[in-house]
């Protein structure tokens, strides 16, 4: 999907994390898993610049999109994508195994952090700019975008009043983007997040709720909307997917619901450790020890994950990579 004279034709959404906050942030979505021919499809630049970050090399996608950003400097688009790619990473590092579940995990203010939050402000900068020229639906989800951007990076390091603010300010985009185009699948499941977390969260948010006034959730309904970005999301299905079954195994226990969502990430990318070990994960809970040990094993043996003579350079080889080896590492040894 193109821009032109700042109109946004395609749809993109930034994805959540693990407690309040998370319900107040949306993330990228699996291109071509599920398509219908009334939605517009990606520019090719996005695509191969996503099909590479969601492969498992961040960094690759990164230095892709600089490029993209170049040449189209008032399109949101690649500069949402790069704060994702750039969130992967970080989603990497905070990575860890509690009570037996591998998810991120809360941390203090790193340097990345800064450049994180400079391109979600650029995103919100450019969207507005364009609602100012085209009062569209597309346009007001790349602005709800970038504040669920900026939420789940305050939520990852419990900041707490200020993630609220910004998962509200996120919330009122993507209500007024579905008014303008209840079609809009992906600004569904922003708000499905919204719904979900808040809802699922309750004791949590009920204390924000009262000093702040921030509106409640539906957690059904929330659950209906993300499933509608697993279905016909443009942007959207990869992190609806990945969120979609991390809840319904975390908070749900419906671990076989869990696990059929999630297969469809490592089919489609196999060399991407994190829906590797999520998988595995999930066949722990449901005791099917044999094919979790696939799954960490795969990520074991993963190309990209093994140092090249001289080093690594770009990709998850790196610390990250090293971090998840022990991560598939301690699952297998808890199995044996």
């Amino acid at each position: 999907m193109r821009i032109e004279c700042g109109k946004i034709s395609r749809t993109f959404i930034a994805g959540p994390t693990l407690k309040v906050a998370a319900a107040l942030a949306i993330g990228v979505g699996l291109t071509a898993m599920n398509t219908r021919a009334d939605v517009a499809q990606l520019t090719p630049e996005a695509a191969q610049a996503m099909e590479k970050m969601y492969g498992g090399d961040p960094d690759g996608a990164i230095a892709m999109l600089h490029t993209y950003e170049a040449a189209h400097p008032n399109d949101p688009l690649p500069f949402t994508i790069e704060a994702e790619a750039r969130w992967w990473k970080m989603y990497c590092d905070a990575s860890d195994i509690k009570w037996g579940l591998f998810d991120s995990q809360k941390r203090g203010k790193k340097p990345e952090d800064d450049s994180y939050f400079t391109l979600a402000d650029h995103v919100i900068q450019l969207a507005q700019a364009a609602i100012a020229q085209h009062d569209t639906s597309e346009n007001h989800l790349y602005a709800g975008i970038g504040y669920a951007l900026r939420t789940r990076m305050y939520g990852l390091r419990n900041e707490y009043r200020i993630a609220a603010k910004n998962g509200v300010a996120a919330r009122t985009e993507f209500i007024r983007a579905l008014e303008l185009d209840p079609n809009n699948a992906d600004a569904s499941v922003g708000l499905g997040f919204y719904n979900y977390y808040v809802d699922t969260l309750s004791p949590i948010v009920k204390v924000l709720k009262f000093f702040m006034g921030i509106p409640g959730g539906n957690k059904e309904e929330g659950i209906k909307q993300i499933q509608v970005g697993v279905e016909h999301g443009v942007l959207l299905a990869v992190d609806a997917r990945f969120y979609q079954a991390r809840n319904f195994r975390t908070y749900e226990q419906r671990y076989e619901e869990a696990l059929a969502i999630a297969v469809p990430l490592t089919t489609r990318y196999p060399h991407n450790p994190l829906f590797l070990l999520l998988v595995g994960n999930l066949n722990i809970e449901l005791s099917r020890k044999p094919k979790a040990a696939e799954y960490f094993n795969a990520v074991l043996n993963l190309p990209a994950l093994v140092p090249p003579p001289g080093g690594c350079s770009g990709g998850m080889c790196d610390a990250c990579s090293a971090h998840l080896r022990v991560l598939a590492q301690t699952f297998l040894d808890s199995i044996r």
